[in-house]
């Protein structure tokens, strides 16, 4: 069994405000996302300056809080929200759902693509590779907040997180940081360098996270509140299947359509 390391969620303090490492965190996968953004735009010639980027990256962040918050309200809670309408908003409680936050970020994208009339093809590729970083950091703010744990387990990297009890725990939010951030976005940099139909990054990624989160789910701890569902899969898992189905139909028509003669 490893030790968790019990950081203080906070970071460091400047006089009457917290910075906390899971703030700090979003912020190194926004910065290193835009990193990624700018080079990729010079390497395709996209017509975009550092403003424009800038903006693109503003509402991306708008449609992950909106999207994400949505999307925890009506997949994970709704009939507490139906009772509480007004706690909706107060999004510093806590409850994102990725998957209502990547239909947020797509509206973003098509809205901001149509107003400059650029290939949302190319968009979408270029955001999901530069997404992984951002939950790749994400999931290592969820592991220093000790929240996100996974099921009681008894391999030798078991960790007992705080108020989780007295059990050792797959260090889930690990799993999900290595297999959503490093080991997915080498995947898609391999397909972008094929130089696929347009949109097959896209659509590769929505796969890949979908088998990724499935396959974790299976020792992550379910939401308290909701349990496990028919043959006992987590709501994460419900979700995920039907994004898995979507990107491999996607992938097979716009990869077909590319060989034909």
């Amino acid at each position: 069994m490893l030790t968790f390391p019990h950081i203080d969620p906070v970071a460091l303090h400047l006089g009457p405000l917290s910075v906390r490492w899971y703030g700090l965190m979003y912020l190194a996968g926004f910065l290193c996302g835009w990193i990624f953004i700018r080079g990729h735009v010079r390497r395709e010639h996209l017509p975009l300056s550092s403003e424009d980027i800038s903006e693109l990256l503003f509402l991306c962040v708008l449609g992950v809080v909106a999207g994400g918050r949505l999307g925890y309200v009506l997949f994970y809670h709704p009939s507490f929200y139906v009772t509480h309408p007004l706690r909706i908003f107060s999004i510093w409680e806590g409850g994102m759902s990725f998957h209502g936050g990547l239909i947020g970020v797509v509206g973003s994208v098509v809205f901001f693509c149509r107003r400059r009339l650029l290939p949302m093809g190319k968009m979408a590729d270029m955001l999901v590779m530069a997404a992984c970083f951002g939950l790749c950091f994400g999931r290592m703010g969820n592991f220093i907040n000790g929240e996100l744990w996974g099921r009681v387990t008894d391999v030798p990297w078991g960790m007992v997180f705080p108020f989780a009890g007295p059990d050792p725990r797959h260090p889930s939010q690990l799993y999900q940081a290595v297999l959503e951030g490093p080991v997915l976005f080498s995947v898609l940099w391999v397909l972008y360098r094929r130089r696929l139909a347009d949109w097959s990054v896209f659509f590769s990624f929505v796969t890949g996270y979908a088998f990724f989160r499935f396959g974790v789910e299976f020792v992550r701890q379910p939401d308290q509140h909701l349990g496990l569902l028919t043959f006992g899969w987590s709501m994460g898992q419900w979700l995920s299947l039907p994004m898995a189905v979507v990107g491999l139909v996607a992938l097979i028509i716009l990869n077909r359509r590319r060989t034909l003669p």
